[in-house]
């Protein structure tokens, strides 16, 4: 277990061996989490900075806290020019230059104490689904560490490896990234022997302002490879094969092409059901269900398979991984007023995440389909295209289109022109009218796709339609 003895030998030099008395019992940013035993990590934020909440998180209990400038909380101040005294108790107010690096450094410091296997996922779309899937397939031979949620990026990933202990013989960890360098970042933090990367595409368009430079943010991950490293690459988009020149670890391709090391065919949508396909790898060719829904989720699957089979592991293991139902994958039905079914893949969205889902949704049978569609955000320049995409996708699928947002009038005409009936394209500005509509049309028999980008918060019209208080729904 993280002591303080531990955090004081990464950030200030060498630390008391009393420090070893103190375990952390939970490393926290927000002060409303401490609790007994706690590092609190003072953050400055957009709207608040957790150097004004260091006192809070030490009424709560936290034993010390990690600031870079003076606070009012009453706790002794330790940094690398002023050790600790012989007499020193917590609470302790731990100065460095900058928080954020502290944390990274403390990070790295816990990480480099232990020898798991460290596999790095990244992409545009699908990161999240892949590094969960993975997890469970691992899981069936070792113990296995990975992000909660989405805990993606420079905060969430070091908090991630900060739970690393001595039992843990993989890690699984999510690579997000906003900006070239990021994943660069998280790698030195991290050092993966193994990288993932599911596709490369218009996300994060308006920071980065090309595909090249998504991709070549990307590449930071295969870059960061040891010699004795495994680059996991999709055969399927150039983009991700172009980067098996720019990695010194041995490439292992996945797809749907016999040009891959391990790839599919024979795939076959059963709706909520699941997929059916078979997988072929070094002249095995093993059938395979698993409960993800729609024909895109197979890369998903040929991605958390290439990460067991890497890793050792037996088909067997591999394919109880895949049908374990308790993976936390992103696209999940639930049960909507009325009868209806939901397809709730509220958590983000992108062009080509969002005609994948409606892709699924044609696969579906159902009295009427409709698709909820928000904004899709930081599309930069592709922004009006992939919008318009979209739009005229959905004219093909679906029997209603609710588009919602600051591009819902494009979206629901863009539908229209492509064959839509204009009384079945509707546009609304909010998420609010959005649910007070579907509630009024919800019925049985109906399935309804609901997906918009993060800032959109489309998960609130999945939670006033499912919740008790839903039309049809019991008390």
């Amino acid at each position: 277990m993280l002591t303080l003895f531990d955090v004081l030998d990464a950030l200030t030099g060498p630390a008391p061996q009393k420090a070893t008395q103190y375990p952390i019992t939970r490393v926290v940013i927000d002060s409303r989490e401490a609790e007994p035993g706690a590092l609190f990590v003072a953050l400055p934020g957009e709207r608040t900075d957790g150097h004004d909440f260091v006192a809070e998180a030490f009424a709560a209990g936290a034993i010390a806290a990690l600031v870079h400038r003076p606070v009012a909380a009453g706790c002794l101040t330790v940094d690398a020019r002023h050790p600790l005294p012989d007499d020193w108790r917590p609470p302790l107010c731990i100065r460095v230059e900058d928080t954020l690096p502290g944390l990274q450094k403390l990070a790295a410091h816990w990480r480099s104490r232990f020898h798991p296997i460290i596999i790095g996922i990244t992409g545009s779309v699908g990161k999240t689904s892949t590094k969960e899937l993975a997890a469970m397939v691992l899981s069936q031979k070792f113990n296995v560490l990975k992000n909660p949620g989405n805990l993606n990026n420079e905060i969430g990933l070091p908090l991630t490896l900060l739970k690393l202990d001595a039992s843990h013989r993989v890690a699984v960890l999510e690579m997000g990234m906003y900006d070239v360098g990021e994943i660069e970042t998280l790698c030195r933090i991290a050092r993966p022997q193994v990288g993932v990367v599911t596709n490369v595409g218009p996300t994060h368009m308006e920071r980065l302002g090309s595909i090249e430079r998504i991709a070549q943010a990307k590449r930071e991950l295969v870059e960061a490879l040891p010699p004795d490293g495994t680059a996991i690459l999709n055969l399927d988009d150039p983009r991700v094969m172009a980067m098996r020149n720019h990695t010194r670890a041995a490439i292992f391709t996945y797809g749907l092409s016999p040009d891959a090391d391990l790839w599919a065919d024979e795939i076959v949508s059963e709706g909520l059901e699941g997929v059916r396909f078979v997988f072929h790898h070094a002249g095995d060719r093993i059938h395979a269900k698993v409960p993800l829904l729609g024909r895109h989720s197979v890369h998903t699957a040929l991605r958390a398979a290439a990460v067991g089979l890497t890793q050792g592991l037996h088909w067997e293991e591999i394919i109880a991984g895949l049908q374990n139902r308790q993976a936390g994958v992103r696209l999940v039905a639930v049960p909507g007023p009325n009868g209806s079914i939901l397809l709730d893949d509220t958590y983000n969205a992108s062009p080509a995440s969002t005609i994948a889902a409606l892709n699924l949704l044609g696969e579906l049978s159902a009295r009427r389909k409709i698709a909820v569609l928000g904004y899709m955000a930081e599309l930069g320049a592709y922004e009006e295209e992939g919008h318009r995409k979209v739009g005229c996708r959905a004219a093909g699928i679906v029997d209603l289109l609710i588009a919602v947002g600051p591009r819902a009038e494009l979206v629901a005409a863009e539908a229209v022109a492509c064959g839509l009936k204009p009384e079945a394209a509707i546009a609304l500005p909010t998420t609010q009218e959005a649910l007070a509509y579907l509630k009024t049309i919800a019925a049985d028999g109906d399935t309804i796709l609901i997906k918009g980008s993060r800032s959109m918060a489309m998960e609130t019209i999945v939670a006033g339609l499912s919740g008790d208080d839903a039309p049809g729904s019991e008390a």
